[in-house]
């Protein structure tokens, strides 16, 4: 079983797939950086959620 993501995790990070979609990759740490640097999230662990939901995203569209 894993972990439930909030709404919260979810729309920033269709809202950043929607913008910027075309720069995510299935790399977790690439997604980590472009994150970083597209959003102003406040915690080191909201910014690694919010990635790791976007290259779970990515590998799914592959």
């Amino acid at each position: 079983m894993g972990r439930i993501k909030t709404t919260f995790i979810k729309r920033k990070t269709r809202e950043l797939l929607a913008k910027h979609g075309d720069k995510f990759s299935a790399d977790f740490d690439q997604n980590k950086a472009i994150t970083n640097q597209y959003t102003d999230v406040g915690s080191k662990k909201l910014r690694n959620v919010v990635s790791g939901y976007m290259t779970r995203l990515k590998r799914k569209e592959e």
